[in-house]
């Protein structure tokens, strides 16, 4: 039986109440990021002949997830769902399943009451329907003031700081700066400003599933002063227990930022 056939009774429910009532808005995580892993694992242990199963169910799942989010206060989530890797490394098959899927998910929450979307990722790198849905997503909830949601799609940490330092090359050229007054005076929050999240606050949690513990070139800059939480659980065998369990913890936590 997997995790998320377990535990739905009322002790459960019981449980997951009482966690959720300890945990008041003023601690709770402003920005969480969550890299979701095990879809492929999880389609294979159930005897699925095709990963595009794993990966239909890991969306859904973080549907849910945002919905747990939005519930305790949460005001920004990241979702890591396709690397500048996956572009290049993923069987075509499955490439064009997750590409599909993702173009689902987008279009539902950008229908969601409030929540806004935002693309961060390169949009030149993914097939043009997708980078389509991406946008209309992002262009219809434009205005939006509730739950933010940030699609790490097409996404690499790495070149995500190549690609901010160019834009302060850039701007600094179109000003008549010189590259010697550039290097002079390139600051941290310059680099932030200038990153696919500029603007908006680093994350305080990054959650992982499937008991992997990496970063996967996901949100490099911005979680420098990050808390890191794994989950054993396969992506879509999270449950909302498991969410609040992440959440108590960094609740309980003494947050040095590098100190």
């Amino acid at each position: 039986m997997t995790a998320s056939n377990q535990g739905r009774g009322p002790l459960y429910r019981l449980y997951t109440s009482r966690l959720r009532r300890r945990l008041s808005p003023e601690t709770v995580p402003h920005h969480v990021a969550m890299m979701i892993d095990g879809n492929r694992r999880w389609a294979r242990q159930l005897g699925f002949d095709s990963a595009a199963h794993g990966h239909r169910a890991g969306a859904a799942k973080m549907r849910e997830f945002l919905g747990w989010c939005d519930e305790i206060g949460i005001k920004v989530v990241s979702l890591y769902l396709l690397s500048t890797d996956n572009l290049t490394k993923r069987e075509t098959g499955e490439l064009s399943d997750l590409i599909e899927i993702i173009a689902e998910l987008a279009d539902e929450l950008s229908r969601e009451a409030d929540w806004r979307v935002q693309h961060v990722g390169r949009a030149d790198l993914l097939p043009p329907d997708l980078a389509r849905v991406l946008a209309d997503a992002a262009e219809r909830t434009r205005e939006h003031t509730g739950l933010h949601v940030n699609l790490a799609v097409g996404y690499g940490g790495r070149g995500e700081i190549v690609d901010a330092v160019r834009s302060i090359i850039a701007a600094h050229q179109v000003q008549g700066g010189s590259l010697d007054d550039l290097a002079a005076s390139l600051t941290p929050e310059q680099i932030g400003e200038h990153l696919y999240t500029g603007g908006q606050p680093d994350p305080d949690l990054v959650i992982r599933t499937s008991g992997e513990q990496r970063l996967s070139d996901f949100l490099l800059w911005q979680s420098a002063h990050s808390e890191f939480y794994f989950v054993e659980a396969l992506g879509p065998d999270l449950r909302e227990v498991d969410f609040l369990r992440a959440i108590r913890d960094y609740t309980s936590r003494d947050r040095r930022f590098g100190g």
